[in-house]
């Protein structure tokens, strides 16, 4: 089939949704002839790649507005992301209904960005759409918004407002009925997405990882037995919950015992203060933003990934540390609760931060008493990435999805389906 990606984020060896669409394209490439729109300053990193390793049956093609992103650094995005995407993906529609019209496209996928609240206008040209995994429905749960700073929760708000008017737009309600099927990342954002008129939803995780990584990742030696150490990888947000991983720490007072922390963010300065006021400075280490080797070299001298985020669609990091056969400590709440099994790490329920805080404590406590436990989750934790959450894997079920809703092209009627020229 000849397949269309919308992959606005898509670059080789990054994870979120450069990876995303990058991991898509190489190995949708691999059952079919796959054309990719993408942004221009993700070219350099792509044409190095391929290279190194060609691949005949994918075609990447340039779209820009106004050639804005070419100010953008390779892998960076600029502070008026948001609205070129908006832009983007209107030039990115005329860009494929001109590319349709030779080659004649089975089925559009729209890959990334996906926000169930953000349309996605390439559902209006006249082939079947699937649409994700689209994320973005999960939600701090209220209980915890007392323990944000003043910018958390104006973040909060803010985000609940926006996203409360931009699902009743027109051009959102228009994609989710446009699906032929609809990927959700979480059971969260499937209930947002049925709510705006998608009709058929499947529930498929945003998170992967490729044989590289999966690799890489698996060969990351033991650490030594003592200290025992925590490590929480992420920017430092209000809504990462790093602040509830060290209040854990701190009701945890055990002796060879540390908390790493791998990021930087608008919350370090209050995260470090937090740390001094609960008396814990030196057993807590900052490292900073730290380049991808240096930190799976760091992940490779910890034991145990503490990742209490509140609203996470995907949450690659957790992948990461399972693939490096180290358990996970997580909240039971987006992509992290849904990866997680009580086989390969403890998901804490969130009803509260005071109790979500005291089973934090007692996640840590028993991981560190139990070391046998501690070991069997990691090896499960390897096993659950390489049958559940590999790239090769995840392809396959995608093209699965292709199959069920590939459509004979004299079967599809261009009458009424395209959007109209006006905007």
């Amino acid at each position: 089939m000849n397949i269309l990606l919308s992959a606005y984020a898509c670059q080789p060896g990054q994870g979120s949704d450069p990876g995303i669409g990058w991991n898509i394209a190489i190995e949708m490439a691999q059952f079919h002839q796959v054309w990719v729109l993408t942004r221009p300053n993700n070219r350099p990193a792509i044409e190095a790649e391929l290279a190194k390793n060609p691949i005949p049956n994918l075609h990447f093609i340039d779209v820009d507005v106004f050639n804005w992103s070419q100010s953008w650094p390779a892998g960076k995005v600029g502070k008026w992301v948001r609205l070129h995407y908006y832009l983007w993906q209107i030039q990115a529609y005329f860009v494929a209904r001109q590319l349709h019209q030779n080659i004649h496209f089975d089925l559009v996928h729209h890959v990334t960005y996906v926000q169930y609240s953000s349309p996605s206008f390439l559902s209006f040209l006249p082939i079947p759409f699937l649409w994700g995994s689209v994320g973005g429905g999960e939600s701090a749960p209220k209980a915890f918004w007392s323990g944000f700073s003043l910018r958390g929760r104006i973040f909060e708000t803010v985000r609940d407002l926006v996203r409360g008017l931009s699902q009743r737009g027109i051009w959102v309600r228009q994609t989710a009925k446009r699906s032929q099927i609809a990927l959700a990342a979480t059971a969260e954002t499937a209930q947002r997405m049925q709510q705006i008129g998608c009709q058929q939803i499947q529930l498929f995780g945003v998170a992967g990882l490729s044989t590289a990584d999966i690799n890489a990742l698996g060969k990351l030696p033991t650490p030594p037995s003592q200290p025992f150490r925590f490590v929480s990888i992420g920017r430092l947000l209000h809504w990462k919950g790093f602040h509830l991983g060290l209040q854990a720490f701190a009701q945890l007072n055990l002796p060879q015992t540390e908390y790493w922390i791998i990021g930087s963010g608008p919350e370090e300065s209050r995260l470090k203060m937090l740390v001094e006021n609960l008396g814990i400075t030196q057993k807590v280490k900052f490292w900073g933003a730290l380049s991808r080797p240096e930190t799976l070299s760091k992940l490779g001298e910890t034991h145990v990934l503490v990742h209490p985020s509140l609203h996470d669609s995907g949450g690659w990091v957790c992948l990461e540390a399972m693939a490096a056969k180290r358990p996970v400590i997580c909240l039971d709440l987006g992509g992290p609760g849904d990866i997680i099994t009580s086989e390969t790490g403890i998901k804490v329920t969130a009803d509260s931060s005071q109790q979500a805080v005291q089973d934090l404590k007692v996640a840590m406590q028993n991981l560190v008493a139990d070391r046998q436990l501690c070991d069997g989750m990691g090896q499960a934790g390897q096993l659950r990435v390489q049958q559940v959450y590999h790239w090769t894997v995840k392809a396959q079920q995608l093209n699965q999805f292709y199959q069920t809703i590939a459509q004979p092209k004299t079967a599809i009627s261009t009458q009424d389906q395209e959007i109209s020229c006006e905007f």
